[in-house]
């Protein structure tokens, strides 16, 4: 499970069985996000700005 070194997300899980994605955030409460492309994972894993990747392609998407 990669750590982030971002103020906005601390930590990421990925399953691509599931394409299930778990990411915490500062408060550290897990948010999960279902049916996500591993490009989506492999795009926030190459980010420079973790904060500015989830909200431009993850929030607001793939509610489980």
């Amino acid at each position: 499970m990669p750590f982030f070194s971002s103020t906005a997300v601390k930590r990421g899980e990925y399953d691509p069985a599931t394409q299930r994605l778990t990411l915490w955030f500062p408060e550290g409460k897990p948010y999960v996000y279902c049916r996500v492309p591993e490009r989506i994972w492999e795009g926030l894993l190459r980010a420079p700005s973790k904060g500015r990747y989830f909200n431009a392609h993850i929030d607001g998407r793939y509610q489980c």
